[in-house]
């Protein structure tokens, strides 16, 4: 493997992106709630029927990690958790080798949504060019404000205190693929503001997985080529980037081990869709478990509702995913005659698209999506079919 000497680095003026992350968020909303919970291991996942217990005494009686039964995944922990090594993506029972005697809580989307209303409505009222990149994150155009970069991070994340209690950690930097680097360098609470010429000293010493878009395969793979850090990926050549990676990812490879990222700040995009899932703590079978399986997927389709009712969107494409006990994925879809955004009526076209799969194996999980989607607003002057009597239109078999 060749290597050349490191692409110069020249500072940069033209733009000032900041990304905001919030800090451990689904946690850090769970401990505005229980407030006696704060600096304790705390794990957030499992099964919706685990709420804290209130005592005689007023006090409350939380659920531990050892106690949970069943193949739940963590949502979020909190940091003191995260230093025992319990993070999200694992599984319950994994969680509960490493920390015992942490406090188990259910997520609360309902509550974790909000907060992200509040959070990001903040934001907008000191600098509105925002990219919404999730519940708990956003990218920021600060290229226009003449205020100092550091007292403009602090009064952002001043601002989000206010507004929701929680605290959250912010990078400012020429682009947003450092910025997002940077916003994890100094969490809890953290303001990390680094130019192009800071990329040799804060950038370059991080493991290649810290940079958004090496995943643990392309890591792996990285790694068999004697290439751990974001140094190492800057000094091999991008032909051998592009012989191994494919051109346009070994070339993306190589830019962005220099912090070279020219990508805009998107300020608004209309969602492809709109869906919600669950996966079971037990295996359901369609006829056995008939009811459980029926309150479900018509509570799935109620949620999917009213996301479309809240976010001001109507769907013309309804679909479910199934899953079943070996891993295997299915799918299928209809198309309405008229957009809606009514429940019942995505409850009997998510049935129809039911009928259309066998159900002889177990499923272990449950989706519905709303596609071809129109905002309610640019329909406004339109005269849409009126919503009555369905007839589908199969889109796959």
């Amino acid at each position: 493997m060749k290597t050349v000497q490191p692409m110069p680095v020249i500072d940069a003026q033209a733009r000032r992106i900041a990304h905001l992350d919030m800090d451990a968020f689904y946690a850090s909303v769970e401990l505005l709630r229980y407030p006696e919970l704060r600096g304790q291991a705390v794990v957030v996942g499992g099964r919706s029927d685990q709420q804290p217990v209130l005592e005689p005494n007023g006090s409350r009686r939380f659920a531990r990690v050892r106690d949970y039964a069943g193949r739940g995944v963590i949502t979020t922990s909190t940091y003191e958790a995260r230093a025992l090594g319990v993070f999200s993506g694992m599984g319950v029972m994994k969680a509960a080798q490493l920390a015992p005697d942490a406090i188990l809580l259910p997520a609360n989307f309902d509550s974790y949504r909000h907060y992200s209303r509040l959070f990001k409505a903040a934001v907008a009222g000191i600098a509105p060019q925002i990219e919404d990149r999730g519940i708990d994150e956003i990218y920021i155009d600060l290229s226009e404000s003449p205020d100092d970069t550091r007292e403009l991070a602090q009064r952002i994340k001043q601002a989000v205190r206010d507004a929701t209690g929680l605290s959250c950690s912010i990078g400012v930097t020429p682009n947003k693929l450092l910025s997002k680097i940077c916003s994890d360098l100094e969490k809890p609470d953290g303001i990390t503001i680094l130019s192009l010429t800071d990329i040799p000293s804060r950038i370059w010493p991080l493991p290649v997985r810290k940079i958004n878009g090496i995943g643990p395969k392309s890591a792996e793979k990285l790694a068999t080529f004697g290439i751990t850090t974001i140094a190492d990926l800057a000094r091999v050549e991008s032909t051998f980037l592009q012989m191994h990676f494919g051109y346009s990812y070994g070339n993306w490879l190589h830019e962005a081990a220099h912090g070279i990222d020219e990508s805009p700040i998107v300020t608004y995009s209309e969602p492809k869709s709109i869906s919600r899932e669950t996966t079971f703590e037990r295996d359901l079978h369609a006829r056995h478990d008939r009811a459980a399986l029926s309150e479900i997927f018509t509570a799935l389709c109620t949620r999917v509702a009213e996301d479309l009712q809240r976010k001001g969107y109507l769907g013309r494409t309804i679909g479910i995913k199934l899953r079943f006990d070996d891993f295997r994925t299915v799918t299928r879809d209809v198309t309405l005659p008229a957009l809606t955004a009514d429940p019942a009526v995505i409850r009997r076209a998510a049935g129809e698209c039911l009928r259309r799969i066998p159900l002889q194996q177990k499923l272990r999980l449950l989706g519905v999506r709303a596609s071809a989607l129109s905002s309610k607003d640019a329909l406004q002057a339109i005269d849409t079919p009126r919503q009555g009597e369905l007839s589908f239109t199969i889109n796959n078999p």
